[in-house]
């Protein structure tokens, strides 16, 4: 006698394949672009691939995952970011700085993170950045910083950093481009430590 479908359990949905994974994030990309970041489910980005939510889960994890893989970030920010969260809170923002722009200047990546900066800051995808980017990447940050205020503080942080990236890697604008890594954290430090340490009005 042919087995029984388990109660409640999907009809019709692939299973696990090589072309799986590629349709998980294409779906995924689609919805927090229209959606954002908080109107994105698991489940529905389950049901616009044809998959089953635990083939989402098996790939990728949390939702916070499949948001990164999403973007497909030639590198994990969260993991990069450790060494600036581990020492004396009083140089977090040279730090961050120092290894924000080892990243950014490395011509292997570049390519890959001024694709992914193009599209967060076209206006279709905003969300990705308001509502994913932000609440993801950034203000956990702080948090483990253990700074107060961090959702206020990082989002000052994400402002000058933003707007580093616009100026010195998508327009290319003089003379940031061409600043020295050095340069560009003697100017920028004092005022993110100010952000995330400093007093606030």
């Amino acid at each position: 006698m042919a087995e029984q479908a388990a109660p409640g359990s999907p009809r019709g949905r692939r299973k696990g394949s090589p072309d799986t994974r590629s349709a998980i994030l294409a779906a995924a990309r689609s919805s927090f672009a229209e959606l954002g970041f908080a109107g994105t489910t698991i489940r529905a980005v389950a049901a616009s691939a044809g998959v089953d939510a635990a083939l989402v889960h098996h790939y990728f994890g949390t939702k916070d995952e499949l948001f990164l893989a999403a973007l497909e970030l030639p590198v994990d920010p969260r993991k990069l970011m450790g060494p600036a969260i581990a020492g004396p809170i009083e140089q977090a923002a040279e730090r961050f700085l120092g290894i924000f722009l080892s990243v950014w200047d490395d011509p292997d990546l570049s390519p890959s993170l001024i694709a992914v900066a193009r599209g967060i800051m076209d206006p279709a995808g905003s969300r990705l950045l308001t509502e994913g980017v932000l609440p993801v990447v950034i203000e956990p940050i702080g948090a483990a910083l253990g700074i107060d205020d961090p959702q206020r503080r990082m989002s000052l942080v994400a402002s000058q950093v933003i707007g580093l990236i616009l100026m010195r890697y998508v327009l290319a604008v003089e003379p940031l481009a061409s600043m020295s890594r050095e340069q560009l954290i003697t100017i920028y430090a004092p005022t993110l430590q100010r952000y995330l340490t400093g007093d606030l009005p």
